[in-house]
Formats: C-alpha cells, structure tokens, sequence
C-alpha cells in the first residue's frame, strides 16, 4: 500500500454538498463513492499492522476519524482541484460485496500530473484486486481531464519495502525510476526520514507489467539446496580470506551490509533483472554462500551471467559445482517449464583464481577470452581476468 492516510478527524455534518463520484468497474472490482456504512472496516484497514508499517494513518485511529475521511473524501469530488477518492469494493466467496479498501489521485505538480495512493483491507489482501483498481484509476485519469487538463503521467510512491504496493504498480505497468533517499516520514515517528521508491505511468503504456517479476525457487541437490535469503542468514556470513580483486567490493557478503545487499537483489529480482539464491546446506540449512543468475542490462533476455561466492568453510566440499550446476540447468530450462529459457550463459573470473575457474568448467563453460592487466592485485602489479560462456547444443542453430 502507499499513504492513504487520512486528515484530523472532523464532525460529519448531516449533509454536505458534493458532485457525483464516477464508478468504475472491471466485473470483478467496483470503485464506488465511500459510505458512512464503511466506517467500521476503515477502522479495522488503519489499525492493521501492515496500514501502521507503511502509512501515516493517525494513532490511535477511531470511528469518528473514520466517519470524518468518509466525509472529506466525497466533498473533495465537489472541489476542482480535489482528490478523487473511491472505495474499492470486491465479492467474496459466498457472493457478498466487502469494502476492501481506498484508492486516491491526486493531483501533482500540474494539472497533467497525477499522483497514486491507495491501501487494502487485510481481507482483501492477496487476491489481486489492488493492481485492478490501479488500472481502473490509471486509465480513468488519462480518459478524462481530471483537473481540467489531459493527465499525461500518474505517479507512484511507496516507503522502501513495501513489496505488496510495489507488486501492484508493477503489475498495472508503472516504470520503475529508482529510490528516492530521505524523503517519507517515519510512520513510527522516528526522527529518520525514510527511503521510497518511484515509478509511473504515461498514455499509450500497457496496463500489464513491462518486465518479468522473478523469484528464487527451491531446488534441492545431494549435497546443497538453492533457496530464497532470509534475514536470519546473516549470522552464517564468515570473514572473506580471498584476494580482493576476486571479486567486486559491493557484492561481498558482509555482516554488516548484508541488510542492504539483500535489498539490492530483491529489487533487481523484481525488475527480471536476476534470480539470487542462498546455497544451503541439504542437512543443516545453514547458509554457505551464494550463486546468481543476472543481467548487467536491464532484464534477462536470451544471455544471462553466473555467480556465485563461498564462504571460506564451504569450500572444498563440492558445494559451489553442485549449486553452479543447479543454476545452470534453471536457467537453461524453458520458460514454460519454470526456467528461465536462456540461449547462452557467460561468466567473468580472474586468471589466477583457479578453484572459480575450476567450478565453470565442471559444468560446461568454456574460456573464450581473456583481458590482459585489468585487475589490480595485492603488493602491485595488475592479474588478467577471463571470459566465459556456455552454449548448449543446438543454441547456435
């Protein structure tokens, strides 16, 4: 969700003039004009944890407050600069409409600019509805001059982490620009501005999402498994003993910037721009490192680069050709069969960093080129690094 949050509560008077909400509807969900009648599930929507972790919603958060917004979103309609505020109305499972929660544009730094808030119900949650109401809203506003001017880009903002009200811009199609350091407030009131991250939408965009969405799946070997990271595997991470032109400073796992180094993969994750896995020991589940299938250009095409980095006690256990051999074949495989459906595999090492070069040609790559005096090594002097690739029988057909 992004911030929905209400103003001060007001007094509800009995009536008070407003123009008319235009309803919007895909036959599977209504916007509507909020009601008086939505007041309770508003209450249960700003009290949910979730609501509290990503939004500035008042705390403590009561009816009164409910009943007040309900009133401020409709007469906002009566206003030419106003917000246009619907409720997002769904069935469910024994045919009843539910409110499952608000979707808002606003207007931007012009008349042409929109922005985009909106947030669920918890039982709303998880079904797909919020990427729907985006598209109803998105394309109201490029139909329809809002503020008295064509809409020609709607923006979205949410706080860093907020994976769920990501997912349903991406979904609807919004670009993804980058993140926005220091510029949401804390909702828990700390003295930190926070991160967000910032993306939008033109006319003539497909509603649809402009590049895949990739997840790490599970995929078991003899002697390691492949997984998603979790937080708690920091505690695996050991000392790095290696050389330091082995591998770039920014992707060695560290303690104490493994909070941002996973963040970094989740998001290139959700750009189709790479698959990061823990590679896990198959007994123990403990982390032993890492392997990754990634494109240094935008999303995964037909190429794709491997990976990977072991922890000092993982080594010499045949557990970094195991998971390389894992990855491989996930990449390799058809798309529609769960993988990635690549054409061609590469991969970049030093020269003298033999037991990595010893992993590609155990699972098929072959050294095709090598770059004199690029890496500068410990006590002077420069090392050569290596290119890899590997092209499956009948790639080059």
């Amino acid at each position: 969700m992004t911030d929905t949050s209400p103003p001060p509560a007001v007094i509800p008077t009995a009536t008070q003039p407003v123009a008319p909400v235009v309803p919007l509807t895909d036959g599977v969900v209504t916007l509507r004009a909020h009601s008086r009648d939505d007041a309770d599930a508003i209450v249960e929507q700003s009290t949910d944890p979730a609501s509290l972790r990503w939004t500035t919603v008042p705390r403590p958060y009561s009816r009164d407050d409910a009943l007040g917004w309900v009133e401020h979103n409709l007469s906002a309609w009566g206003e030419p600069g106003g917000t246009r505020s619907w409720a997002i109305e769904w069935t469910d499972e024994t045919g009843a409409p539910r409110y499952g929660g608000t979707i808002d544009l606003r207007p931007g730094a012009a008349p042409s600019a929109g922005e985009l808030g909106f947030g669920l119900h918890p039982d709303a949650r998880g079904r797909g509805l919020m990427s729907r109401a985006v598209r109803l809203v998105v394309a109201h506003a490029f139909a329809t001059p809002v503020w008295g001017a064509p809409v020609t880009r709607v923006h979205w903002r949410a706080v860093v982490g907020n994976w769920g009200s990501r997912r349903a811009a991406w979904a609807a199609g919004f670009t993804f620009h980058g993140t926005i350091p220091g510029s949401h407030p804390d909702p828990d009131g700390g003295a930190e501005a926070l991160d967000t991250w910032t993306a939008s939408i033109t006319p003539g965009d497909a509603l649809s999402p402009r590049t895949p969405w990739f997840a790490a799946p599970v995929v078991e070997g003899e002697r390691v498994r492949l997984r998603p990271w979790r937080p708690a595997d920091v505690d695996a991470i050991e000392p790095r003993d290696d050389p330091e032109h082995w591998m770039p400073p920014r992707s060695i796992l560290r303690p104490e910037t493994f909070a941002a180094w996973l963040l970094t993969r989740q998001e290139r994750m959700s750009e189709g721009a790479a698959v990061d896995w823990c590679v896990a020991d198959l007994e123990t589940d403990r982390a032993l490192g890492s392997v990754t299938l990634f494109s240094r250009g935008g999303p995964i095409g037909d190429a794709a680069e491997l990976g990977y980095q072991f922890f000092p006690s993982a080594r010499g256990r045949g557990a970094a050709k195991e998971a390389a051999r894992l990855a491989v074949a996930h990449a390799l495989a058809p798309a529609g069969e769960g993988g990635l459906g690549v054409r061609r595999l590469v991969a970049e090492t030093a020269a003298d960093n033999a037991a990595s070069n010893a992993v590609l040609r155990s699972v098929g790559f072959v050294e095709f080129g090598r770059e004199h005096a690029v890496d500068r090594v410990a006590g002077g002097g420069w090392g050569d690094g290596l290119y890899w690739e590997l092209l499956p029988a009948g790639a080059t057909d």
